[in-house]
């Protein structure tokens, strides 16, 4: 779907009985792991022209995916949609192993741009299931990202949806079992389905380290902070990004009176802002910051010109890029090997590091 931008002035400028404010959630936006795939197509149509194949969205983000169409990035639901020998991606949320086979008998180029924190689980699932350990796996059923690490040991997993599951779940042996989850959930609802597991099943061994990614804890962590004091949260990302949809349900739970996901900054309505004195504004994992600046422009043509930043944490990590795009053409190291916008090239333009 092509992005529309908003008109100018569209909203209006209505007197409220306070002073207007926006109060700027940080860190918010881009990951590591977003920025690394994100890179990895880019540079992918650096490396090998147009068309790059990439199967399902690379990030959950109507605006990077388009960009990346607009670059040659061909999006497609199943790798036997891929012309054979072609060169294809594999989305951040991960793949199981059984795509990974079909994309070999194929003959594709395959780049996995899985995020590592993803493959972290990956692996974890797989050393449990090698110990017969059953896994309960807690996360959203048909999730890109649930499907990739249930695939790693198919006949050792249940997936949990929510807290009111735990009470339904059926295991083998109470004595051996374990519990990992998918990386963008809520904090608090996932330790109140572990909870709930634990009080059926005493001995449920947690994973050797916390599933649940830094930049989502930190988003939500901000985004607590930043609701107790607002009349309203915007949150930017796209509906299928579970890490956005979750921002917006953390807010209202910690105190918003009111809570909305928008893709742009022409979907924020006018009754949304009646009688509201402070904004809270943040965004998803895999969006651009360029996205949150509409945003802030568009509330200030409704008045919210003071803009205040808090932050309650500092992010600074990087990841390396697939190993096949780590070097140029000529089998150089490229200067953009380690991902990061920071690290420069032409997507550097509008991006905030937060």
């Amino acid at each position: 779907m092509p992005r529309v931008p908003g008109p100018r002035g569209r909203l209006q400028d209505n007197p409220v009985s306070g002073q207007k404010r926006v109060l700027l959630a940080a860190p918010r936006g881009y990951c590591a792991g977003v920025d690394r795939a994100v890179i990895a197509v880019e540079k992918a149509l650096e490396r090998y022209g147009a068309p790059v194949y990439v199967r399902k969205q690379i990030v959950h983000n109507i605006h990077v995916v388009t960009e990346l169409e607009a670059q040659g990035a061909v999006f497609v639901e199943e790798v036997d949609e891929v012309p054979p020998g072609a060169n294809v991606v594999f989305s951040a949320h991960g793949v199981s192993p059984a795509v990974v086979s079909a994309a070999a008998d194929r003959g594709l180029h395959a780049i996995d741009a899985t995020c590592p924190l993803v493959t972290k689980v990956h692996r974890e699932a797989v050393r449990f299931a090698r110990s017969d350990y059953e896994i309960l796996l807690i996360g959203h059923e048909g999730h890109e990202e649930v499907e990739g690490t249930a695939g790693e040991a198919p006949d050792h997993v249940t997936v949990v949806n929510s807290p009111d599951e735990a009470a339904t779940v059926v295991v083998k042996d109470p004595d051996k079992v374990v519990w990992l989850s998918q990386t963008t959930l809520s904090v608090d609802e996932t330790m109140e389905t572990v909870r709930r597991l634990r009080e059926r099943f005493p001995n449920l061994q947690d994973p050797p380290s916390d599933d649940i990614c830094y930049a989502t804890q930190n988003r939500q962590v901000a985004i607590k902070k930043v609701a107790k004091d607002a009349d309203l949260v915007i949150v930017v990302g796209s509906a299928n990004s579970s890490n956005s949809v979750r921002l917006v349900e953390v807010a209202l739970e910690y105190g918003a009176k009111a809570a909305y996901r928008v893709d742009y900054a022409h979907e924020i309505q006018q009754e949304w802002l009646d009688d509201v004195e402070t904004v809270g504004v943040t965004s998803g994992a895999s969006v651009p910051e360029v996205l949150v600046r509409e945003v802030l422009s568009e509330l200030a043509g409704a008045g919210y010109r003071d803009v205040e930043e808090v932050r309650t944490a500092e992010e600074d990590l990087l990841f390396s890029l697939p190993k096949e795009l780590r070097q140029d053409s000529s089998g150089r190291r490229d200067e953009r090997a380690l991902g990061g916008r920071a690290a420069g090239g032409p997507a550097a333009a509008g991006q905030d590091r937060t």
